[in-house]
């Protein structure tokens, strides 16, 4: 008896998830209910799909409003019905159209008109709804003699006054207002509530006819759907055997591009994967990847192919990844098993500037109609409902971030209590849709049958469903993302191309794996700009690892995610590898276990060991230990097969005769990391890019530090990647209106930065003086440039001060005086012109005084950097002149050493206080690290950036030195006026 439910996806109004909604109807003792959220269908499959778990016949559809106001409720006959409420919600989503008064005529939907008690012409299909607070005014209009089109309209949005209570902090928080002052009009009518069937019909039952109306409104709607089937494009040509052969043919192409030489081994895995591939019916899929790969290869677009799919053979010769599953001998089930109802994830990954293109390939190829970007939801989470509840109560900031430090009620007033109830209330609860950060499905039907779509900023529409939806749908993502590691790559071979005349196969990964000099930065961590391996932690992993091969790589580009290290787990890989007693101890003790994970020391690193762990040691079959998997990997724990098969895990453990402090044990460290670590496949692309990008530092530095500028840096600043373009020879260049462009330039060894990283030039007036000097030529001088270019005073004032005129060999506070006489009279950017041009009159100046650190003061301030050393900005003489070399023989010693900061990682200690590592360079622009223990944390905190004296112990683990820090003070930097009394 209920048309128009509202769960809490009716955002910022709702306030019963989908499963507590049902939980409501079914104890009202409902047998058929409708949900129709605000302006969307989100979840109305899902609401289809638990329907059946409550014992309720579904019925969906859509709650037309503009604003607050309720236009109609459109309900779906049936599935065709669902598809044309979707076709009709798009236009008006898109465009932020309103909805007009008048429902549209859709063949398969019947419509719901809100009360009024004037008589309105109703067709076949539409109905007039009578909410409980109309009931008192029915007998006073004159439908009181044509009740045949009278139905029940109890919209039903809480349960109770709490419920209502959380409805109105959401509208108060979606109109950006504090509850005092939320009008009426923004919020339902108390009675919107869920009520019993039994309510209902107590309520109605002097109109009878309506409740019979009502009743065959809902026997008419027969909404059904089949879930779990594959619903993706089934077929990229005209038939599933010619896109058998396709793929078999292609695979075969790639034998003889992947391999030299052709085993058995390869053949037989070939096979084997064909064989399943072609019975879960994912030729279509692997074909689509391929396509999109060869499309994005044909217009110069470099890619990395990752993801459970990097574990595929198949894959491997397609193209789509440069992972070699045989030589890593990686785990064949992760990618795909005869279980699996899901095709193998391939995340794959292009240059941020080529994404987006790649992403209209797809909608081109295969329909606008089928084609869209997965969405997701943005929910409440702790911090955020503490902020939005402490707002519309009108808190203040300081008292909003107390409470979420310390959401203690006992320590709180009135208005704190409710703060931390409600917000304890609405945690969870989704606040508005967004989109998934790489999904994309492509459909074998119009996406209009499975959701309505919202048109994003770029042109791409999405659906109001997240992953978890669509996975249930049996809608398969394919995930496009995009990274500035590719974009330095590409852009990289580009230069190199331009300034040397060569060209590389970057593909060639074999190549680059044995290259000595690769093998020799990688064992050293000297692999600043390198995608995944530049940051303080790995560079100190790889030492300790040594890891100059692929397979070393693969392993810490998984060992150095969070899980792993907060399990302790890579610690004990550490130990494990650097002491072969540890690893015999460890094969002594859990044999079964050490077995299973040989390769690794018996220390679970990649997520197929969840698998290999689930199915060899607690006996689980594979589809339950990808369940496990995927259960940690997506966080939905909550659901019934996860929580049956981690009883199953410690049942069957039990069974075995394991005992149950291990099992736990086993349990807390498969808990700790599955959700962070990666498939042994997506850490071996990683290590691939990594190879990529160490091959191109280690032999053309200079021109791989100008494209990872260019494309936004990485792990550290753009201070320390001009650095390290020093460290490697190069003559840095600050902005020249003569020599540079809008990015950094390079020209033999001399590296020209760009207009863009003038923190306030404006990009039009960059463009503008590139523009005139490519069509008329250089400027001859700063007199030549103000008649050419369009500029205002201030804009000039900062391309004076930057040195872009110091070709012309006057110096800068000249150049800034005449600047002022020229254009300091005039509020216009440029000198009108006049019919006679009249020469400006020179004048001689007196001599500036000027010093040559008044640059770096420069420097600093409008680009954010500085090109010289900051050692040579220090106040005071430096009281150290030790430097990194040194450290080696001065293990177990306490030292004085001066460091410039880099940066410094926050963690805590075991004891749960706050300590730091730091990361500096020395006077020679060589590494230095830190350990910053509690004691020395609290008694001599980091105070910025800049320069510090650092006193402590030197240390060696593993051949990692680093420094533990007793003692640490910043040192001063020269001011503009010590540099004026010098």
């Amino acid at each position: 008896m209920l048309l128009n439910c509202h769960s809490y996806y009716s955002f910022k109004y709702g306030t019963l998830s989908v499963e507590d909604l049902l939980k409501e109807a079914s104890t009202g003792k409902h047998t058929a209910i409708a949900l129709t959220d605000i302006n969307n269908t989100a979840v109305s499959l899902d609401f289809v799909r638990r329907a059946k778990e409550f014992g309720i016949r579904p019925v969906v559809g859509v709650d037309v409003r503009n604003g607050m106001e309720q236009q109609y409720v459109l309900l779906a006959k049936n599935a065709k019905g669902f598809c044309e409420i979707n076709e009709f919600l798009k236009p008006h989503l898109h465009n932020d159209i309103l909805f007009e008064k008048d429902a549209p005529v859709l063949d398969n939907v019947f419509v719901v008109y809100p009360f009024q008690s004037e008589l309105r012409e109703l067709k076949e299909h539409e109905y007039l709804g009578v909410s409980s607070k109309n009931l008192p005014y029915l007998p006073f209009t004159k439908w009181k003699n044509h009740q045949d089109k009278l139905v029940v309209l109890q919209t039903a949005s809480f349960r109770n006054k709490r419920d209502y209570n959380i409805h109105r902090l959401l509208r108060a928080i979606d109109k950006n207002t504090l509850l005092s002052k939320l009008s009426k009009q923004e919020q339902a009518d108390f009675g919107d509530q869920y009520r019993s069937q039994a309510d209902v019909l107590e309520l109605y039952k002097a109109y009878p006819k309506l409740i019979e109306n009502t009743e065959n409104l809902l026997s008419a709607c027969k909404m059904s759907f089949e879930f779990g089937t594959n619903k993706n494009k089934k077929r990229f040509t005209n038939s599933e055997e010619d896109d058998f052969k396709l793929l078999r043919q292609l695979a075969c192409d790639g034998l003889q591009y992947r391999y030299q030489n052709v085993t058995d081994e390869i053949l037989d895995r070939m096979n084997k994967e064909l064989k399943v591939i072609r019975e879960l019916n994912f030729c279509s899929y692997f074909l689509i990847n391929w396509d999109l790969v060869c499309y994005a290869q044909s217009q110069g677009y470099y890619h990395v192919g990752r993801g459970s799919g990097a574990n595929s053979l198949v894959a491997y010769l397609l193209k789509i990844t440069n992972v070699d599953p045989v030589e890593l001998d990686l785990y064949f089930e992760r990618f795909i098993n005869p279980f699996r109802t899901s095709p193998p994830d391939f995340d794959i990954d292009f240059s941020w500037t080529d994404r987006d293109d790649v992403t209209r390939y797809l909608f081109d190829k295969y329909g606008w109609d089928k084609v869209v970007l997965l969405g997701n939801f943005i929910t409440f989470n702790h911090k955020s409902a503490f902020r939005e509840i402490g707002k519309v109560f009108g808190l203040p900031d300081e008292e909003i971030v107390r409470l979420q430090k310390n959401p203690n009620p006992d320590q709180a007033d009135e208005y704190g209590k409710w703060v931390i109830r409600y917000s304890q209330y609405i945690a969870g609860f989704p606040s508005q849709n967004s989109i998934h950060s790489s999904g994309i499905l492509i459909a074998d039907a119009p996406i209009s049958q499975y959701s309505a779509t919202e048109l994003l900023p770029k042109g791409f529409p999405s659906t109001q469903f997240d992953m978890y939806i669509a996975e249930d749908l049996g809608l398969h993502k394919f995930d496009i993302l995009s990274q500035r590691g590719l974009g330095k790559i590409k852009d990289t071979l580009s230069i190199i191309k331009q300034n040397h005349g060569l060209d590389i196969d970057i593909y060639d990964t074999k190549l680059f794996m044995e290259d000595v000099r690769v093998k020799s930065m990688l064992k050293k961590g000297q692999a600043i700009g390198c995608f995944y391996v530049e940051s303080p932690a790995m560079r100190m992993l790889l030492t300790k690892l040594k890891a100059e091969d692929y397979k070393r790589l693969v392993a810490a580009s998984s060992i150095i995610r969070p899980g792993v290290a907060k399990s302790g787990m890579m610690r004990e890989y550490i130990i494990r590898f650097q002491n072969k007693a540890r690893r015999e101890q460890a094969r002594k003790e859990l044999p079964e276990l050490y077995k299973i994970l040989e390769e690794t020391y018996g220390v679970m690193v990649y997520q197929e060991d969840v698998i290999k762990v689930a199915h060899y040691f607690a006996g689980l079959t594979l589809d339950e230990a990808d369940v496990l998997r995927r259960g940690m990997s997506w966080k939905f724990k909550q659901r019934n097969e996860f929580g049956k098969v981690k009883d199953k895990f410690f049942s069957n453990c039990k069974t075995k005769g394991y005992a149950d402090v291990l099992v736990t044990d086993i349990w807390r460290q498969i808990e700790s990391f599955a959700n962070y670590a990666f498939a042994k496949g997506h850490s071996a692309s990683y290590a691939v890019e990594s190879f990529q990008a160490l091959y191109l530092k280690a032999y053309y530095p200079l021109e791989y530090m100008v494209a990872t500028l260019n494309n936004g840096g990485g792990f550290y600043s753009a201070q320390l990647y001009l650095h390290e373009a020093t460290m490697h020879g190069a003559d840095i260049q600050v902005p020249c209106v003569n020599r540079c462009v809008w990015k950094n330039t390079i020209q033999d060894k001399t590296i020209w930065l760009g207009f863009y990283l003038l923190r306030d030039l404006e990009k039009g007036t960059g463009k503008a003086l590139i523009k005139e000097r490519e069509v008329n030529g250089e400027f001859a001088n700063l007199r030549d440039f103000i008649k050419r270019c369009p500029i205002s005073l201030e804009q000039l004032v900062i391309l004076i001060r930057i040195g872009a005129f110091r070709f012309t060999g006057q110096d800068k506070k000249e150049l800034l005086w005449d600047a002022h006489f020229l254009l300091g009279h005039s509020k216009k950017t440029k000198p009108e012109k006049t019919l006679f041009q009249t020469e400006v009159k020179e004048f001689q100046l007196p001599k500036l005084w000027r010093h040559n650190l008044e640059d770096a003061f420069d420097e600093q301030e409008l680009l954010g950097l500085s090109v010289q050393s900051p050692f040579k900005l220090l106040k005071d003489e430096l009281s150290s002149d030790l430097k990194a070399c040194h450290l080696p023989r001065l293990i177990n010693r306490y030292i004085r050493i001066v460091g410039y900061l880099i940066h410094r990682k926050p963690t805590r200690a075991s004891n749960g206080k706050l300590m730091y590592f730091g990361t500096w360079i020395d006077l020679d622009g060589h590494w230095l690290d830190t350990v910053h223990f509690p004691p020395a944390a609290i008694a001599y905190p980091f105070r910025g950036p800049g320069c510090y004296l650092i006193e402590g112990k030197v240390v060696d683990e593993y051949g990692f030195l680093s420094i533990e820090v007793s003692k640490m003070e910043r040192m001063a930097n020269l001011s503009i006026e010590d540099v004026a009394n010098q």
